[in-house]
């Protein structure tokens, strides 16, 4: 019987090819939020991998969206001309969709990268977060500034540039950004969202302003091409959003045409208690597929083939993403195949390495 993992998906007018997806890794390594050679070899090196569906890291829609100094942006022509370069590279490589998510940092912007000890960046560079209220991230960190009417739409009206900029650059799919604690997500909890006005208060309230956004996004993004969102399904803290309320959410998105919902969770606050273990979040994929209708992509500790078929064929999921599993093992997707006895395409290079594995032509020749 031939597989689910290695079966196309369509999504409007674009057909992924298996159901195995690259997830966004950020790797803190632009300048200026340009993407660099090293993006070229990261992202290259998935684009011979043989997975369906491969997307760039978060990208900031301004530069004061981004995380740190090194995250990526698509927010000026130099951003724009570098991806575009990276993208035709992926395309040339083999058969497969790519994506960008753009997202914006909120108040877990203008910090320092993880590997130089995290914390706020201090002096030349820095920038004073915005969001949606006074809350900082960590004790002792200073509160960002409370967005205003034209804050919100300044922000709003980037999302929709950066988006005209990903159809230009070539990609497939863009995805919203409202997961891991970044803006969208800081507007739709309870715990970093306590506006007064038309944007705070009830599930209602919170929910509007990154409903919004996606509509502007959906709207920018030529309609053949799918729009997807990243959420994080729970902040794992009582009284926080949770999936009760990410189920609402995801069929407000629904009705709006959004095409998938990536399925995370946490990261809005390090209070969170994170009960993880393998495939810890599908339980949140399944009960947003379920009772919103909504498409899902599962995440989070799926690392075995069979662990990855079982979730798709149980209807648990329609895709599934790696991560850390895609760092460890670039080659991942091929030895999925060889698992569960399916044949996918390499680039003529490659392909003498197993016979299940059959050449296409590679035409980047320049």
């Amino acid at each position: 019987m031939a597989s689910t993992l290695f079966s196309p998906i369509t999504l409007r007018g674009l057909t992924i090819p298996n159901r195995i997806t690259v997830a966004p890794m950020c790797q803190y390594s632009a300048v200026n939020g340009v993407p660099q050679d090293w993006h070229m070899v990261h992202l290259g090196q998935f684009a011979l991998s043989g997975s369906g569906l491969i997307f760039t890291e978060a990208t900031g829609v301004e530069p004061d969206g981004r995380i740190t100094l090194g995250c990526t942006g698509l927010y000026d022509d130099a951003t724009e001309s570098a991806f575009k370069r990276i993208v035709s590279f992926m395309k040339s490589a083999g058969e497969m969709a790519v994506g960008i998510q753009l997202g914006h940092a909120g108040r877990k912007g203008s910090t320092i990268e993880p590997w130089l000890g995290g914390g706020m960046i201090e002096g030349e560079g820095a920038w004073h977060p915005q969001a949606p209220s006074a809350v900082p991230y960590l004790p002792g960190w200073p509160a960002p500034d409370p967005m205003d009417a034209a804050d919100m739409d300044r922000i709003k009206q980037a999302f929709v540039q950066a988006t005209r900029r990903a159809d230009r650059a070539g990609f497939d799919i863009v995805q919203v950004h409202v997961a891991h604690g970044y803006l969208l997500h800081q507007f739709l909890s309870p715990l970093t969202n306590m506006r007064t006005d038309g944007y705070g208060g009830g599930l209602e309230g919170r929910m509007r302003y990154p409903l919004e956004v996606f509509k502007a996004v959906r709207d920018a993004f030529p309609k053949e091409k799918p729009v997807m969102v990243r959420l994080s399904a729970t902040d794992w803290i009582e009284g926080g959003w949770d999936i009760d309320q990410s189920i609402a959410f995801c069929r407000a998105l629904k009705d709006m045409g959004c095409d998938m919902v990536d399925v995370s969770s946490g990261g809005l606050d390090q209070a969170q208690q994170i009960v993880a273990g393998p495939g810890y979040q599908v339980y949140f994929a399944a009960r947003i597929r379920a009772e919103s209708g909504m498409a899902t992509m599962a995440v989070g500790q799926i690392t075995d083939p069979v662990q990855a078929e079982t979730i798709l064929r149980t209807g648990q999921a329609d895709m599934v993403a790696l991560a850390r599993g895609m760092l460890w093992d670039p080659r991942w997707t091929w030895k999925a195949a060889v698992a569960l006895d399916e044949e996918i395409a390499l680039p003529a290079p490659y392909a003498r390495c197993n016979p299940k594995l059959r050449a296409t032509p590679f035409v980047s020749r320049k």
